[in-house]
């Protein structure tokens, strides 16, 4: 299955005619996160597929086409957050949001919020692992596990629930976004446990049955 997963910033590298011939064919597109609806409409429909989608940090507030129409939701698209979705026979779910650190905002969790988020998604984890024989293939969400592509300051600090999740669930891959990594020698991917953890800012084309190189393997000591 091959995914464009994409997260805070609208490229114009994508954001153009002939984009679906020069990344050829993409099976589902994946929103991390602070990106507006009429760029994942767009990509959604250049690429002739589906979008799945979380809301980041700074995703709140009302948005409009470029003709002044206001957009409340994505055509066709699908908001993962506590919610399970099946594509080419991989099982999505997502968590949206980044850590609390400014009053009264949308899509902010102290830990114990994002905790009990993840709690919701326990009864039908367990499900799928007695049903299919895993729990989860892909978990997309905006900020990172804490202690893993995160940052010092509070904004960028990972959920701790995350690290739960995965031990407890072991998904095959964490996909997130909301760390802006520029330099080429910044680990973005990681292994923890059995996930493949890759922040894909702005960006990456992932073919999910032949993943990127793990470059970090992490785990007790984290969380």
């Amino acid at each position: 299955m091959k995914v464009l997963a994409v997260s805070d910033k609208v490229l114009n590298r994508l954001y153009r005619g002939g984009i679906a011939h020069e990344l050829g064919p993409i099976d589902l597109v994946v929103g991390c996160g602070d990106l507006p609806y009429y760029y994942l409409k767009f990509l959604a429909s250049a690429l002739d597929t589906r979008v799945f989608f979380v809301h980041g940090n700074h995703d709140s507030g009302a948005q409009y086409t470029y003709d002044g129409q206001q957009l409340k939701q994505i055509p066709g698209g699908f908001d993962l957050h506590g919610r399970f979705a099946w594509e080419r026979k991989v099982l999505f779910a997502g968590l949206e949001g980044s850590m609390w650190y400014r009053p009264n905002a949308a899509y902010m969790y102290h830990e114990s919020q994002m905790f009990w988020e993840v709690m919701r998604l326990v009864p039908r984890l367990m499900w799928n692992r007695a049903r299919y024989g895993r729990a989860l293939d892909v978990l997309v969400t905006h900020s990172p596990p804490f202690g893993i592509h995160d940052e010092a300051d509070v904004a960028h600090t990972g959920f701790k629930a995350f690290l739960m999740l995965m031990r407890r669930f072991r998904p095959k891959y964490l996909l997130h976004g909301h760390i802006h990594t520029h330099r080429p020698d910044v680990t973005w991917v990681t292994q923890y446990y059995g996930t493949r953890i890759i922040n894909v800012y702005p960006y990456r084309v992932l073919d999910l049955e032949a993943p990127p190189a793990v470059q970090a393997v992490v785990g007790k000591r984290v969380g």
